[in-house]
């Protein structure tokens, strides 16, 4: 039996990816947040997957956002590391962000893997350290690296701006939305965790960045679209200039909301592709349909 150790097994993410890796034929043990879990977990194990991370919590900014995060993303993902090369795990899987690249993409240019990184937050920041920290014990040890860097995920019981979205259009709220010309990546959770599985398993992920997404990138206006077909519920979207939605969204403090709505974001999964022969299992159409399911 191959078994995997996974750090944020109760989490988002780790709900979804914990029955999956068991279908698939691993051994999945919850690995916990803190060292002090992770010797029985990994005692045996062949691999580890790392989702556990520290977001942005709300009241937390500046130097105590950054210490913060440097503790719970940087300085935990190099003890997982070490941990996992002292106890002889073959393969190490790290979820990271496009966070770690930065914030937004110019109309129509999407990143990949070469582009460079440049994160503008703390949690970006600490996600891009973390994957230096687990590039640099792993350089002395047998441990084989894979990094993902993901875009939003979405899925059932998914929170936040997405949720907020999905209740809105559930509810008839006409949504100022419709003028909106952007293109955002996303991935549906349980194309996710096929990615993650095909990391642990594929030869070739050994030593390699991916940028993993569903591949079909959408305006916020097609992805209101997309939701009400998925809730059976007319989407009402209105013109309003994007503008006016930025200047509100200032007054009301939300401007980092309203970039992530009216801004552009979009990465290039075809090294992913390419290298491990991956397919999402999952079209965005599916995964806002399970994922109005699971509201």
């Amino acid at each position: 039996m191959r078994i995997v150790a996974v750090t944020g097994s109760s989490g988002f993410v780790g709900r979804t990816l914990m029955p999956a890796l068991a279908k698939a034929g691993w051994l999945p043990r919850a690995a916990g947040h803190s060292p002090a879990t992770w010797e029985p977990a990994l005692k045996g194990a062949q691999a580890v997957v790392h989702l556990a991370a520290r977001v942005h919590r709300m009241g937390e900014s500046g130097a105590e956002a950054e210490a913060a995060c440097e503790r719970d993303n940087v300085g935990l993902t190099r003890s997982l590391t070490l941990a996992a090369t002292a106890a002889g795990i073959r393969r190490f899987v790290f979820l990271s962000s496009v966070k770690a690249m930065g914030e937004s993409t110019e109309p129509g240019a999407r990143w990949n893997e070469e582009s460079p990184c440049k994160p503008l937050d703390a949690y970006g920041r600490s996600k891009k350290r973390a994957e230096e920290a687990l590039l640099e014990v792993a350089a002395d040890s047998r441990l084989e690296t894979v990094i993902l860097r993901s875009p939003l995920v979405y899925g059932p019981g998914v929170m936040a701006n997405m949720a907020r979205l999905f209740k809105a259009v559930q509810r008839g709220l006409p949504l100022p939305l419709g003028g909106v010309q952007n293109s955002r990546s996303l991935v549906y959770v349980g194309n996710l965790a096929d990615a993650i599985i095909a990391s642990l398993e594929h030869p070739q992920a050994a030593g390699q960045t991916f940028l993993v997404s569903d591949g079909e990138d959408l305006s916020t206006p097609e992805l209101v679209r997309g939701i009400a077909r998925a809730l059976a519920r007319p989407a009402r979207l209105v013109p309003v200039p994007a503008g006016l939605l930025r200047a509100g969204a200032a007054l009301a403090g939300r401007s980092s909301e309203a970039d992530r709505l009216l801004g552009s974001l979009q990465v290039d999964s075809g090294k992913l592709r390419r290298v491990l022969g991956w397919k999402p299992p999952y079209s965005v159409d599916e995964g806002l349909r399970l994922t109005a399911e699971g509201l």
